[in-house]
């Protein structure tokens, strides 16, 4: 991935080249994504907004072809975050607001993107009663799964932007770090935490959000994003204090793909280190 940065950074019509190429593509838009962002974090708005608006053009194609906002929204939500970063140098500033375009992201769906959402609630409706067949096949009761309505995907999908969003924000800067400043990207990211007043904010505004019932509940997931990427930074600071190898990061994050109590617990590490600055208290302890 290394050669790929050198690649887009040796000249302008290269950049151009594998933006425009990735921008057409679900399965490459994030390639895209963070060659903007890489852009838009070594040499500014401008040539990064230049780069942009050529991107543009291939994820706008799909949009009107197929109707699918995925790479436009990708694109244009990693420049923003990638804006937010090089004018505050601030990664958790960055990781928020890559949570703020998620939920951009949603409430665009819920307002233009209306055949879109019917088209995805058909979807999951034809696939989850495939699903029962299969399930009751057998069986003395049928099974009857619930059926998501179009606010709940839209949310599910601002939520995986904003996902999407961090991370090729993440891979931008790991590959600025690794071009221009090895090692800076492993510090940054080990500091990247929150204070105790944002952190609950994130958490009551979930728990608001959940408490108005199911539709509401993958909306929860946009605020969580941040304090999810918080929770990592915490366990691989915890791993560099320990002197612990990949091998526990792999069967961590195992865990953490597959069980949802440890996601949660994640979270809450980072809820609690926003109070006690865990990080600190390893430094001295070690001193």
């Amino acid at each position: 991935m290394k050669s790929l940065a050198e690649f887009v950074m040796r000249g302008r019509f290269q950049a151009l080249l594998v933006a425009v190429a990735g921008a057409g593509s679900m399965m490459f838009c994030w390639i895209s994504a963070a060659v903007i962002a890489l852009v838009t974090l070594r040499r500014g708005a401008g040539p990064g907004a230049w780069l942009l608006m050529w991107a543009l053009l291939p994820s706008g194609v799909l949009l009107y072809a197929f109707g699918d906002s995925g790479p436009l929204a990708l694109i244009v939500g990693t420049t923003v975050v990638a804006l937010v970063l090089r004018s505050t140098v601030n990664l958790s500033l960055a990781v928020l607001a890559g949570a703020i375009v998620g939920a951009v992201t949603g409430l665009a769906l819920v307002a233009f993107g209306g055949e879109f959402l019917a088209q995805m609630v058909s979807f999951f409706g034809e696939f989850l009663a495939n699903l029962e067949q299969q399930l009751s096949a057998g069986g003395d009761q049928p099974v009857v799964l619930a059926r998501p309505t179009a606010v709940q995907i839209a949310g599910m999908m601002g939520a995986g932007n904003a996902v999407g969003v961090v991370l090729c924000l993440l891979l931008a800067r790991y590959w600025q770090a690794a071009l221009y400043n090895p090692g800076g990207f492993a510090e940054e990211f080990l500091a990247l935490r929150y204070p105790a007043g944002i952190a609950m904010a994130l958490a009551l505004a979930a728990i608001a959000l959940a408490s108005l019932g199911a539709d509401y509940r993958t909306w929860a997931l946009i605020c969580m994003v941040p304090l999810n990427f918080a929770g990592l930074s915490l366990v691989h600071a915890r791993v560099r204090a320990r002197g612990q190898g990949r091998g526990w990061l792999t069967g961590f994050y195992l865990a953490w793909l597959f069980f949802d109590p440890v996601k949660l617990l994640v979270v809450f590490a980072a809820i609690a280190d926003s109070w006690m600055d865990f990080r600190q208290r390893w430094v001295r302890q070690d001193n």
